[in-house]
């Protein structure tokens, strides 16, 4: 009898570092630069790359060492927050988006389009009818 195969989908996971080909060629686009003021010290590469290290690892930002203390923690978030709030972050999702979808990487089969999702106890099926809020699923 022999064992059907079925495609995976590709994943990677989350990020923990980009590399500097991959930054030129799919981040740098989306983030906007700097208009005004002195020029940064390091480049948008090397304060991307400690942005991701800081949301991978859950740590506080205050808590960030950069090497050699080639820029101060403060500096990093600064930089976070001026690329979430003028919209790189969500240009970055929206390409990537499109760019999964261009590729056929993207699989779309398990979304739950209003936000909901299903809560299943270990060895126990999934409902017919899908909890929409966790915090209403009664213990057993």
């Amino acid at each position: 009898m022999a064992a059907e195969t079925q495609k995976q989908p590709r994943y990677n996971g989350i990020p923990k570092q980009v590399t500097l080909k991959n930054f030129n060629r799919y981040i740098k686009p989306h983030l906007l630069k700097r208009m005004k003021g002195p020029k940064p010290k390091l480049s948008s590469y090397k304060i991307f790359n400690y942005i991701l290290y800081v949301l991978h690892t859950g740590i506080q930002w205050n808590q960030l060492r950069t090497k050699r203390n080639e820029l101060h923690w403060s500096n990093v978030y600064k930089w976070h927050n001026r690329w979430s709030k003028d919209g790189s972050y969500q240009k970055l999702f929206e390409a990537s988006v499109i760019h999964l979808l261009d590729t056929d990487q993207l699989d779309t089969s398990q979304l739950h389009g209003d936000g909901s999702n299903t809560v299943v106890k270990k060895e126990e099926t999934a409902p017919d009818i899908q909890d929409t809020n966790i915090k209403k699923v009664k213990k057993s």
